[in-house]
């Protein structure tokens, strides 16, 4: 049986700072290299299949890690869980949201069924990542200060740059003249002739896209106010008044790669929502009667081919 002595000469290392927001499997990954050995054991049990870890019973994981039970007590302790049956608990909630993609790499051997799986469990996963570590007060803040803007400017490039054009969509909900010009020199331009209640947001996952910060500093030194939507912390969101950090896990794999542009997809339907909701009863009805006369639209679109397609299947008949 494995010595329990962790690394380092004092016999204990201090663990990796938590974020309450990491799931089990995440903390497990964190904390893996500052673990005491024989914990590090249980840790790979359940990593190599978490699946099969949950159906475990303590002895039944102790055996399988070869270590005594005393230590799979203390190796949930280490990743902070309060006992056995917590953890548990924990890993099958992580679970029901699918796997993380270091737990679902696509490998060339995979079936079309074991691709809709793993790229499902990895959109999953991601998606709330994004929620569990999206600041709900920078979220709150940048509501208010699009509630008070005279026009929006979205910029981006790539997969950003649709995620700007989402946005421009959604002028209606945000109440007032909108923009998301796809031209580098356009967005410069636009930047530079914005006002002190102009709104820009400047969104790139990385947020390193040099294009991207030379318009939002642009905007910053004309007097706008800058909202980023960045993955991570980043120069980009050093140059916004209110950095909006949308979590995913890292696009490692070559074959799934739009899990950060419906994250960032998902901030502007909240950003588009959260404004129009504070907007005056007026402005409400007005989405109201747009969205009705939309939908008349529509039907009368399928009416009108209805009819078409009855007009010639009567003349079908009588030319027969």
């Amino acid at each position: 049986m494995t010595t329990d002595t962790a690394p380092g000469a004092s016999g204990t290392t201090a663990a990796p700072a938590e974020d309450s927001s990491d799931t089990l499997l995440e903390r497990i990954t964190r904390q893996l290299p500052s673990l005491r050995r024989s914990e590090q054991r249980v840790a790979a049990i359940v990593l190599d299949n978490p699946v099969g870890a949950v159906q475990f019973t303590m002895a039944g994981l102790a055996e399988a890690a070869e270590v005594s039970e005393p230590t799979v007590m203390r190796f949930c302790a280490s990743v902070g869980c309060e006992g056995f049956q917590d953890f548990r608990i924990q890993l099958a909630q992580t679970l029901a949201l699918g796997l993380p993609v270091t737990h679902s790499s696509i490998t060339p051997e995979d079936s079309s069924a074991d691709l809709s799986e793993k790229i499902f469990d990895h959109t999953i996963s991601s998606l709330d990542r994004a929620r569990r570590t999206l600041d709900a007060a920078a979220v709150e803040e940048a509501i208010a200060l699009i509630l008070g803007a005279s026009d929006i400017l979205f910029v981006g490039f790539g997969a950003s740059g649709i995620i700007a054009q989402d946005a421009q969509q959604k002028f209606p909900l945000f109440g007032v003249p909108c923009q998301a010009p796809e031209d580098f020199h356009q967005q410069f331009i636009a930047a530079t002739m914005s006002g002190p209640r102009s709104v820009t947001v400047a969104i790139s996952n990385t947020g390193h896209t040099e294009q991207t910060m030379i318009v939002a500093e642009a905007a910053r030194k004309a007097g706008a106010t800058v909202i980023s939507i960045t993955g991570r912390p980043s120069p980009l969101s050093d140059i916004a008044a209110v950095p909006l950090i949308a979590r995913t896990f890292e696009d490692t794999d070559v074959y799934t790669p739009s899990t950060s542009r419906l994250a960032g997809l998902v901030v502007i339907d909240i950003l588009a929502t959260g404004v129009a909701l504070r907007r005056s009863p007026e402005h409400t009805a007005a989405i109201r009667r747009m969205k009705s006369e939309l939908a008349s639209m529509r039907h009368r679109g399928a009416e009108d081919d209805q009819a078409a397609d009855g007009e010639r299947t009567s003349d079908g008949e009588r030319a027969s």
